[in-house]
């Protein structure tokens, strides 16, 4: 069995959580021995797709005529393209119509969570849906030591006051709006964005916050994966204020890093996560400060160990087990 994991457009989505996901499954199925390819000039028994362009959907349907099998992985919704870039809310309708002509596509279409599952179940999809989550390699995504003081001086921050990370395109899907007014009422700490979008695509209520003074507020803009775990391993709190998610592996990758974590309080969250047993969380700006003093001043317990064994639960060399499973049932 060799597949291939379709990477024509990975340029373009790299930096993403689809990139990302990519990534993830590459090293996914290295780790179990699965055969596999990006080159599509070489022969393969079953394609893999990710991504939902134009070229994407021609190779899907070349490879049913040459007689394979298609897998095509759900990482979109209409749900989570809302409140993303501008104009987004207003093509969201259009942008569902095309999701769904983009995972008929597939002989079965992969997704990471049981509530995306949900989602795509009312799309009319005619296929079968099975989740597998994106995973997290965590022999990579673990403190080594030296990451604290490494963190503040790479980002010049004051090493008297605490920091708090978020991660993923600064648009008000991700929760941009909220970290940015919080930084602006809570001026004792150090607030780090990491993520980059065009500001030609960047809504005008996101483009106005940012170019308000904020002297505590700091966004590098897209770094680095070794960067990045130095980041989550040096921070005092990872933030994940988003309003729509799929799985979320950034908040993956905050967990396997042992992060103490605050996240919005949405359905996704209900799934895997307690609140006050392995994470934080919160439903309001009000919510959110209040929240984040008591963590960062020591006034609640630290859940850190029990959030961690969520991400042990989705390590890397599951996710390829269970891919492989899937590429198996369906080529026979």
């Amino acid at each position: 069995m060799k597949i291939l994991l379709y990477a024509r457009d990975y340029e373009t989505v790299k930096q993403s959580g689809v990139g990302k996901a990519i990534d993830h499954q590459k090293k996914a199925l290295s780790r179990v021995g699965c055969d596999f390819t990006t080159d599509e000039t070489e022969d393969f028994d079953l394609v893999h797709i990710n991504t939902v362009f134009p070229a994407s959907v021609r190779f899907a349907r070349k490879a049913h005529r040459m007689g394979k099998k298609v897998v095509y992985h759900a990482h979109s919704t209409k749900e989570d393209f809302k409140n993303s870039f501008i104009f987004s809310n207003q093509l969201a309708p259009l942008f569902k119509r095309w999701l769904i002509h983009c995972y008929k596509r597939g002989d079965v279409v992969l997704t990471p969570t049981t509530y995306s599952r949900g989602i795509l179940s009312t799309y009319g999809l005619d296929r079968p849906i099975k989740v597998v989550s994106n995973g997290i390699d965590l022999s990579f995504w673990r403190a080594r030591g030296g990451e604290r003081s490494a963190f503040y001086k790479r980002y010049q921050l004051d090493p008297s006051k605490k920091s708090i990370l978020s991660v993923g395109l600064p648009i008000k899907r991700k929760g941009m709006d909220d970290f940015i007014t919080l930084a602006q009422r809570l001026p004792q700490y150090e607030f780090v964005w990491f993520g980059k979008l065009d500001r030609a695509l960047m809504s005008p209520e996101i483009k106005r916050m940012l170019e308000e003074k904020t002297p505590n507020l700091h966004c590098p803009g897209y770094i680095s994966s070794d960067l990045l775990r130095e980041a989550y391993c040096g921070a005092d709190l990872y933030t994940f204020l988003t309003r729509e998610e799929t799985e979320g592996i950034v908040l993956l990758e905050a967990l396997a890093c042992r992060s103490p974590i605050l996240v919005r309080d949405i359905p996704i969250f209900e799934e895997d996560y307690q609140a006050g047993v392995q994470l934080y969380k919160g439903r309001s700006v009000d919510d959110f400060e209040e929240k984040i003093k008591a963590i960062l001043e020591g006034q609640v317990p630290s859940l850190i160990e029990a959030g961690y064994q969520v991400a042990a639960s989705k390590s890397i060399e599951e996710t390829g087990r269970k891919l492989v499973q899937i590429y198996e049932a369906l080529l026979k």
